[in-house]
């Protein structure tokens, strides 16, 4: 097995261009770095760096294993805040991972809690898609991640332990002065003649609007590709088309846009909002407490209807 500091030693060189900006921040001599490489050049069979006159240059197995020491040398400091954490509630680093939506709703007000309670522990959020966050979550990135799924693409990753927070419907987005405003329930079906708004670059919604119409008999007719959810109702108070939408993507709604919710007979699909953990890895006291208060944030989300009132009430809260 090959040895984890010496491999480390590589990573730094190579990150640096020099085995002496190495050791030193590595809290070794020169000469002692130097002895080290050559140890590991001899534990893999051939050279890892080429000696310049100024600084060192890789080889090619040298950069394949410097790339494998950056997911070591990022795991051993995942572990490291790992125990730092588990010391007291009151310190230590806390690492989330979120998406988009979650991280303009759910999220703010969880941080809001949770820092007015522990105020010594440190949080992190990185953002990404679904892929990308999972990845996060495998590799110890992050300790937490908020994710979602729908029916046909439910989760199932036994690396992950999953905690459901709560369902969030898809709506209908029509204009403020739209006829269909006065329903009580939309029927999907009786919308197959409508201009529709749809998010761009295959994003998850676009999907969601392509299966739901084809369920309810028909192809939308798509009149504007946005770019996010803002942009796709300032298009439907323009009145260039309807769209659909999460709800929870719309805690911040326009004033000229109204939400519909949709008739039970062609249902439109709900996604699940999930909070994710590495079954592998215990979860730490912050994480501990972190859950709690999600689960307790989510709750607010969940009555049907919220209007634009209520939802900034649950911002605010």
């Amino acid at each position: 097995m090959l040895n984890v500091r010496r491999l480390l030693l590589l990573t730094e060189a190579t990150e640096r261009g020099s085995l002496t900006a190495a050791a030193e921040a590595l809290g070794m001599t020169t000469s002692a770095a130097s002895q080290q490489m050559s140890l590991l050049e001899q534990e893999v069979g051939q050279p890892l760096i080429e000696r310049l006159p100024r600084g060192i240059r890789p080889t090619p197995a040298g950069a394949a294993l410097a790339g494998r020491g950056q997911a070591i040398r990022r795991e051993l400091r995942a572990a490291q805040a790992d125990l730092d954490s588990f010391t007291a509630l009151d310190q230590g680093t806390l690492r989330l991972g979120s998406f988009p939506t979650a991280s303009a709703s759910l999220l703010p007000l969880a941080l809001t809690r949770f820092r007015r309670r522990h105020t010594g522990v440190r949080i992190e959020v990185r953002a990404g898609v679904l892929a990308e966050l999972r990845e996060m979550l495998h590799t110890g990135e992050v300790e937490q991640g908020l994710l979602w799924d729908y029916e046909w693409n439910r989760l199932d990753d036994p690396a992950l332990s999953l905690t459901h927070l709560l369902d969030d419907p898809t709506v209908l987005v029509v204009p403020a002065d739209s006829p269909l405003r006065n329903h009580p329930s939309v029927r999907l079906g009786d919308l197959a003649d409508q201009e529709w708004i749809i998010r761009a670059d295959n994003h998850p919604v676009a999907d969601v609007l392509r299966r739901s119409c084809r369920r309810a008999g028909f192809e939308p007719q798509i009149a504007y590709s946005s770019h996010d959810y803002q942009e796709a109702q300032a298009m439907v108070a323009a009145g260039l088309g309807i769209a659909l939408a999460p709800r929870l993507a719309l805690t911040s709604r326009r004033s000229d846009v109204r939400l519909l919710p949709f008739a039970s007979d062609v249902p439109a699909p709900t996604r699940r909002i999930l909070l994710a953990r590495a079954t592998s890895r215990p979860a730490t006291p912050p994480a501990q407490a972190m859950a709690r208060v999600l689960r307790t944030v989510a709750q607010r989300f969940t009555a049907p209807g919220l209007d634009r009132a209520q939802l900034g009430a649950v911002r605010r809260g």
